[in-house]
């Protein structure tokens, strides 16, 4: 009678190698990386022409103020007054201040009263400045498992950007209802609320005089030197 030879100690280690392999593979589709968040990407109606004359000052827009709950690229939800979370699995393409940035941007080109404007990191010349801050940008909800109303409040100020004096302030405050309990009824909301808030910003900050210190200032007599005798 045949006796099989136990096995070798190169061939078990092998074998011991290739069982491991097997393990860790199927220990890695239970415990792998995460799946990807879907972006959402904000797209507020742009604005149609604004009636009026095109300002002659030009405007520098610098980034969005936020808390560090809102300077995120993640879509952020109150199911209380105190207590802030995020939609699971979904976010926004960048962070919320350099989304809201563009936006701001764009709503002043598409105005058709202004054709200096730019950001602030461009480092392009400036009567004005622009500076806002994001108090609130989240979808909110009375009760769990409701339909949510996405609530926006940004606060804005111009200011002399030689003077850095502020002339004018503004409160934009906006609840938009979602048409349903879901990611895609928020953001089509948020673009809503948003579309609605920048022509607010716009047409307060178009409506302001050129800033002092951009008044061409009267010219001063020329000193004569005495002639030496």
């Amino acid at each position: 009678m045949r006796k099989h030879s136990p096995l070798s100690r190169p061939d078990r280690r092998l074998f011991l190698i290739a069982a491991s392999a097997l393990a860790l593979s199927a220990c890695g589709s239970i415990v792998g990386p995460p799946d990807a968040p879907q972006m959402y990407a904000l797209r507020p109606a742009p604005q149609a022409a604004q009636p009026g004359e095109k300002v002659g000052w030009a405007l520098s827009i610098l980034k969005p103020d936020a808390s560090s709950n809102l300077d995120s690229s993640r879509i952020a939800l109150a199911k209380s007054d105190t207590h802030l979370d995020y939609y699971a699995n979904a976010a926004w393409p960048d962070r919320l201040p350099d989304i809201v940035q563009t936006a701001l941007l764009a709503g002043f080109e598409t105005s058709g009263r202004i054709d200096a404007v730019s950001r602030e990191a461009d480092a392009l010349h400036a009567d004005y400045q622009l500076s806002t801050d994001l108090r609130d940008f989240e979808a909110r909800y009375a009760v769990p498992d409701g339909v949510p109303t996405v609530a926006v409040t940004i606060i804005a100020h111009m200011a002399g950007t030689r003077s850095r004096r502020i002339v004018s302030n503004l409160t934009v405050t906006l609840n938009e209802p979602a048409a349903a309990n879901s990611v895609d009824a928020v953001v089509q909301a948020f673009d809503t609320a948003l579309a609605k808030a920048i022509a607010q910003i716009t047409q307060w900050a178009l409506a302001l005089p050129p800033p002092r210190d951009t008044e061409p200032k009267e010219s001063e007599p020329a000193l004569t030197m005495p002639k030496a005798p």
